[in-house]
């Protein structure tokens, strides 16, 4: 597998995958029913019309809150499964799918799975890949056994009593969340009980992490059309001193990026081959984004991997790509034929020839 980093940048091959029409025929779909939807939907109308952009013919799909199905006409049925049905069939005559729904019931490996059994192509990780990296406690399982850093912590249920003798501050997060949903610092007993109601009402299931004191730093790596794999540049957020960059930052205020992000050689390469990494051991494909701390006391400690990371124009891996070469249309057309280069693995019925 050929990888280039940011230090040698190469523009991917953006010619047609051999066998695909002339013009290419791409479901786009948003919205879907986790506390991501309106985020989704932003991610999808980009994508929409960066494919437009490149001369591919776009289908709209739109999934609701309530799980029905819709296109710009209207919802697809009366029901959930009847829309369901009427959506697949709408699949069925794309060329490949962009799944731009972030979150549960999403990137988690059930939009890959319907599309795996419908048999369509489509952009991003498949049904491992998307729900080892959603669930952070497998993640960091994962991380572990790489010998990658984590944050100390451990996994509770919200309705259970909460450990005794806890050193604060402690980072409270439901285990399968994205955009920092759920997400908080608690500083005492009383914060701490509050925080995991708080998350419980997103996943049963939650982490209680050690506060890292460090710079938060991301990284993407892109499955490019050619099989070949690029790094992007480091970069860096800016977040004030005992905080965490939440939801609130990242989509009601202004935050701040240095890009790329001012670190050190072999800071670069060991972010670099961590997120290689990951992206190998957890399933990844397309593109992932690898979320770390840089710690004055652990070194490199990983925070979270997102398999389907925000991809309008402004969103960090755009910008990540853009600084090297690489335009948003062009990269979003990239996934889309990364996914029509590599079909996945199927199944095949036990003494089939």
């Amino acid at each position: 597998m050929r990888t280039t980093s940011h230090d040698s940048p190469v523009r991917p091959a953006t010619a047609r995958a051999e066998g695909a029409p002339s013009r290419l025929r791409v479901a786009v779909l948003g919205g879907g029913q986790s506390c991501e939807h309106d985020v989704s939907l932003a991610t999808a109308r980009s994508v929409a019309a960066a494919l437009e952009a490149r001369d591919v013919t776009v289908v709209r799909l739109t999934i609701g809150r309530d799980g029905r199905w819709r296109d710009p006409q209207g919802a697809l049925g009366e029901g959930v499964a009847e829309s369901l049905a009427a959506a697949v069939a709408v699949l069925g005559r794309c060329d490949a799918v962009f799944p731009a729904v972030h979150g549960p019931r999403g990137e988690d490996g059930t939009l890959a799975a319907l599309l795996d059994l419908a048999g369509v192509p489509y952009v991003g990780s498949g049904v491992r890949g998307g729900a080892l990296a959603m669930d952070k406690w497998a993640t960091k399982l994962v991380a572990r056994e790489l010998g990658i850093a984590v944050a100390g912590g451990g996994l509770v249920d919200a309705g259970d009593p909460l450990p005794a003798d806890r050193t604060y501050p402690v980072v409270v997060k439901p285990v399968a969340s994205g955009s920092s949903h759920g997400v908080s610092v608690a500083h005492d007993d009383a914060g701490l009980h509050e925080a995991v109601a708080r998350a419980g009402l997103l996943d049963p299931r939650v982490l209680l992490e050690d506060f890292v004191v460090g710079r938060e730093v991301d990284i993407a790596v892109l499955e490019t059309a050619d099989g070949s794999r690029m790094v992007g540049p480091p970069l860096e957020i800016e977040v004030a001193a005992g905080s965490v960059f939440d939801t609130a930052d990242k989509y009601e205020a202004d935050p701040s990026f240095l890009l790329p992000a001012p670190v050190s050689p072999a800071q670069r390469t060991a972010l670099r081959d961590a997120a290689l990494a990951l992206f190998d051991a957890l399933g990844c494909r397309g593109v992932a984004r690898f979320d770390f701390f840089l710690s004055a006391g652990h070194g490199l400690v990983l925070n979270e991997v997102n398999t389907m990371p925000g991809m309008t124009p402004t969103s960090q891996v755009p910008k990540m790509f853009a600084t090297i070469g690489l335009p948003y249309e062009e990269l979003v057309e990239q996934l889309v034929l990364g996914a029509l280069r590599a079909p996945r693995t199927s199944l095949r019925t036990r003494g089939a020839a």
